[in-house]
This record gives structure tokens, C-alpha cells and sequence, in this order.
């Protein structure tokens, strides 16, 4: 991630938007962007991110606050006056121009020199490896090979800034993924500030720099990839980055960044203090598959629980175990095949074991 300028390229500042007046769709947004960063705004349908985006676009006015740009107000810029690149789901090439003349098209509306307007456009190509496709049709390319163009285009006028919404949510997951690659090798090479959007968190966590995860028009936590994973914020956090496994109980003890929990089936947990309070609040503990260790593995964990296999899936380097534990009836563990031991079955006893590390008390999320 790039190092902190004095001033942010962009800062949100106490973002409200509402369509109908009543229902806030962005509450209280605040939020800095710094320059030659690569930040994902990341969330369920609904939560708000494709709105902040378009706001920053200026496809939409904010309902209140302020929104900066390289410390100008933009609230009432309109969209072409702002020096952003624009990359969509659907591509958004014009169908009836050439390759070149798609990446040309943003050139001659700024009315650069004929020269510079060659130059750019083959700078632009050879940034996307698409050298040798400038006079096809849109029609004429693969769905990867738009992205690209369309990438290119974004990139051709040389923005201060790139704003990407789910562009690539229509590709297959093999070309998905080396897109991904791709996009962030292009944001190291250039150093242009990318915003992205996407819904898909493994998306989000191969990619940015830093990551902003909406819900329900509040950001719940930003921060990189590790610290989101291992440090969740929230019980929503928690749920939404990765796989979760939950048991439910009270806090007995609360001890500076560790609590003593006592489960609704029984038995007692020690755990990290996320962002639970008090003693004898209501707790939802989260637990990540990987971190649960099976019969003699589990010895050195200071929880440890008695457990049914209900099901297991093979999946080459690993299996998933499921089984009942403390009366969750889909609590998961991630074993890695080298230390499975000998095969399980379906019904069998087994102890599984977490380290108090790696459990997190959370308040339960609002119903």
C-alpha cells in the first residue's frame, strides 16, 4: 500500500444519500482514499457501495455532506469535468467503432493532437497486451478481451483515477480469476488510484490494498485483507469475510482482551474480546474452519469439545469436516490431508479443539 500523503486523493465527509427522502440507502459515510492506493468497497446487494461509487462518478448528488477530490469539492462537478476512468460489468464499448477507435473516442472528445492521440491509444493496447486488435469490433473479441479494452479505455486519457463496478462479475471463474491478477499487476505498474466494487469477497482479498465492507449503507470496518480475516471488527465482518462457524452463549468474564463464555449447550469457552462489553451480555462467537483441530491435534487448545461427524468432503488438499458441536449442527473444520490421521466416517465421536486466540466474542447481530 502506498505511504500516507498529508492529504488523501479523495475524502468522504459525513455522506448521506436518500431516493425518497425517508429511507437512507448511505448513512454518514467518512471515508479517505489515498493516492495509488487500490481500495475495494465490498458488501451484500443493498449495502451501498455502487452508490458511493456513482456519487464519486457524479452519476448521483449526495443528499448531504461533502465528497473531495485532490481537495476540491465535487458535489456539483459533473461527471466528464472530473478526470476519472469509468470501467462497467458490461463493458460499455461502443459496438459500432473499432477497438482503436473505442480508446480514441475519450482523446478526441479532451481534443488532444492527432500524434498524442496514436501514441496513447498503442501505450493503451500494449498496457493490456491487446497489441494487434485495434482494428476488431467489439463483437469480434471474447469476453476477456473486452474487459481489457475496456480497462484500456479507462486508462487511455491517463485519469487520476479509476473507478471499477463489478467489471468483471460476467466472466467465467478461470478468466475471473486471472483478470484479477491482471488488474492488480497493471494498478502496481501505473500507480493510479483504482476503486473497486465487487460483492465477491475472495475477489476483494486477492486484489486491494485495503477494504471497505459495507452494510446496510455503513462501512462496518476498513482495513487490509489480514487484519479484516483474522481481526474482524464485528460479528457481520466475521460472517462476510470467509467462513464462519458460530456458537452462541453469555459472558461470564470479561479480563482485558479475553472473556469466559458460557455456551446455551453447556460447558465454558475462552475467547478474545471483540466487541462485546459487558459481563452477562449476549455473545455470538465465531470460529474459522481452519483453526479447528481434530482428536490428538487438539490437546494443546485450551477449548476443546466433544463432537459427531455428520459429513465429510473431499476436496484434494483438504477435507471438510462437518460435525455437531455444542449444538451447531454445521460447525466445519478444514483439515489438511496430511494430517487427517485416518479416515473419519459419518457418526463418528471425535474431539475437536480451537486455541482461545482464535475465537472472537461478538455482539449478536441486530435481527
Amino acid at each position: 500500500m502506498p505511504a500516507r500523503d498529508a492529504e488523501p486523493l479523495i475524502s468522504f465527509r459525513n455522506i448521506q444519500k436518500t431516493y425518497d427522502g425517508v429511507n437512507l440507502i448511505v448513512r454518514e459515510l467518512n471515508l479517505d482514499i489515498e493516492r495509488g492506493e487500490f481500495l475495494t468497497l465490498l458488501g451484500p446487494s443493498g449495502s451501498g457501495k455502487t452508490t458511493c461509487l456513482t456519487m464519486l462518478a457524479g452519476f448521483e448528488t449526495p443528499t448531504a455532506g461533502e465528497i473531495r477530490l485532490a481537495g476540491r469539492v465535487i458535489n456539483r462537478v459533473p461527471p466528464h469535468q472530473r478526470n476519472i476512468g469509468m470501467v462497467f460489468q458490461n463493458y460499455a464499448l461502443f459496438p459500432h467503432l473499432t477497438v482503436t477507435d473505442n480508446l480514441r473516442f475519450p482523446l478526441v472528445v479532451r481534443k488532444l493532437p492527432a500524434a498524442d492521440i496514436d501514441a496513447k491509444v498503442e501505450k493503451a493496447l500494449a498496457m493490456v497486451r491487446m497489441e494487434g486488435f485495434g482494428a476488431r469490433y467489439p463483437q469480434q473479441l471474447s469476453g476477456g478481451q473486452q474487459q481489457r479494452i475496456a480497462l484500456a479505455r479507462a486508462l487511455v486519457f491517463e485519469p487520476q483515477l479509476v473507478l471499477m463496478d463489478e467489471p468483471l462479475g460476467a466472466l467465467d471463474k478461470q478468466l475471473r480469476e486471472h483478470m484479477q491478477i491482471e488488474i492488480r499487476h497493471i494498478h502496481e505498474s501505473l500507480g493510479v488510484t483504482f476503486i473497486f466494487v465487487t460483492h465477491d469477497q475472495s475477489e476483494a482479498l486477492t486484489m486491494s490494498d485495503r477494504i471497505a465492507v459495507f452494510d446496510k449503507g455503513v462501512i462496518q470496518q476498513v482495513d487490509t485483507a489480514g487484519k479484516l480475516y483474522e481481526e474482524p471488527a464485528n460479528a457481520f465482518v466475521a460472517g462476510f469475510i470467509g467462513e464462519s462457524n458460530t456458537l452462541h452463549g453469555t459472558v461470564e468474564r470479561l479480563d482485558g482482551g479475553r472473556c469466559g463464555v458460557r455456551l446455551d449447550a453447556g460447558g465454558g469457552v475462552s475467547a478474545r474480546v471483540g466487541d462485546v462489553a459487558a459481563v452477562g451480555a449476549r455473545t455470538l462467537l465465531s470460529i474459522r474452519p481452519e483453526r479447528v483441530f481434530l482428536n490428538g491435534a487438539s490437546e494443546r487448545c485450551e477449548n476443546r469439545f466433544s463432537a459427531t461427524v455428520q459429513e465429510l468432503i473431499y476436496l484434494g488438499d483438504h477435507v471438510r469436516v462437518r460435525m455437531d458441536v455444542a449444538g451447531n449442527s454445521s460447525f466445519t473444520a478444514k483439515v489438511a490431508i496430511a494430517d487427517l490421521g485416518h479416515a473419519l466416517k459419518p457418526g463418528e465421536r471425535v474431539t475437536a479443539g480451537v486455541a482461545a486466540d482464535h475465537v472472537r466474542a461478538f455482539q449478536p447481530p441486530e435481527a
